[in-house]
């Protein structure tokens, strides 16, 4: 499946928000606005180009910066959890999301070949260790990658936690934030022709996949509407419309139902399972008490299997990294690991 509009990054577009509640005096600043050194693509296979950049000091500590989605893409804030002097920052846009080519496609893109992409571009920069920093789907991956390649980890910062159990699944999808946000539960569900559904990743993904190109765009923005909305503590409608309004959808709606709908190519309880490998890892977890998309109970039970891990449960925030409670804390990690 291949769309050819040009997305515009998630989560720049959120940024445009103003989080709820205002900075203490002595909290940490993100660090100055930066460009990349470099920038590139890496064929990763006869399909798929992946966009990378380069930021920061060349022979500063490597840290791959994991966005999140799937079918979300890097954005220019997140070079800013990161001093550019003590680190080598690298960002890149995961297959079928941002600047990577082909745009929104579905084929060869599975979390397996995605964790063979990280190897593939550490090697292609000639790089030993990362520390690894991915939130909410950019977690899941940054787990996924040290379980594989541990050896290749010398720190995670993980904020916003989704394991992608049917568990996790079925909260975010059949009504678990209902209580909490039935309007916007109730809106979601009236967009689409049998909003009763017992499957809905998989009945959702089957209308953007057989869809002409207005059904495509109709269930992409039904869709980002919705996990905006649950995304911040304080989204109104007005600042809702102006995100969209400067969004493209269609990649993070494709991309996204597409993994869920095949359980994000992961055995059921695979990355709990195998948390023991990476226990020895020095490990960051910063999940918002209120994340209505990633509740902080998975942040807690993935804690558990790593006791060594440090947990921070950001209080007063969501799910957005850029909410200040959790921005603090993202910082406060990066600069622990100078």
């Amino acid at each position: 499946m291949r769309y050819l509009a040009a997305p515009l990054a998630l989560a720049l577009c959120v940024m445009m928000l103003s989080p709820p509640g205002a900075p203490a005096q002595d909290t940490l600043p993100l660090w100055p606005e930066i460009e990349p050194f470099k920038t590139g693509y890496l064929k990763v296979s006869d399909l798929h180009e992946l966009y990378y950049e380069l930021c920061g000091n060349p022979d500063g500590k490597p840290v791959f910066m994991l966005h999140g989605g799937p079918g979300g893409s890097s954005s220019p804030y997140m070079r800013r959890l990161c001093n550019p002097e003590k680190f080598l920052i690298v960002l890149y846009d995961q297959r079928g999301s941002g600047k990577s080519k082909p745009y929104a496609e579905t084929r060869e893109n599975t979390t397996p070949l995605l964790v063979e992409d990280i190897e593939a571009l550490r090697t292609h920069l000639g790089l030993d260790s990362l520390i690894v920093f991915g939130g909410s789907w950019g977690a899941t991956l940054g787990l996924a990658y040290a379980e594989a390649h541990p050896e290749h980890v010398s720190g995670l910062v993980l904020r916003g936690v989704f394991t992608a159990t049917k568990e996790e699944i079925d909260h975010f999808y059949h009504g678990g934030v209902k209580p909490f946000f039935p309007e916007t539960y109730e809106k979601f569900v009236s967009a689409l022709p049998e909003p009763q559904v017992t499957a809905m990743p998989e009945y959702l993904f089957g209308m953007i996949e057989k869809g002409d190109s207005a059904a495509v765009a109709q269930y992409t923005r039904a869709w980002a509407e919705y996990e905006i909305k649950l995304s911040g503590l304080n989204v109104s409608d007005d600042q809702l419309r102006q995100i969209m309004s400067n969004f493209n959808p269609v990649a993070f709606g494709v991309l996204e139902n597409y993994y869920m709908a095949n359980k994000c190519f992961l055995e059921e309880g695979q990355l709990l399972r195998d948390a023991a490998r990476i226990k020895h890892i020095p490990t960051v977890i910063v999940n918002g008490r209120y994340d209505m998309i990633c509740p902080p109970i998975t942040a807690y039970r993935l804690h558990l299997q790593m006791p060594g891990s440090k947990l921070v449960i950001a209080e007063g925030a969501g799910h957005w990294m850029g909410e200040p409670p959790i921005q603090q804390e993202l910082l406060r990690a990066m600069r622990n690991f100078e």
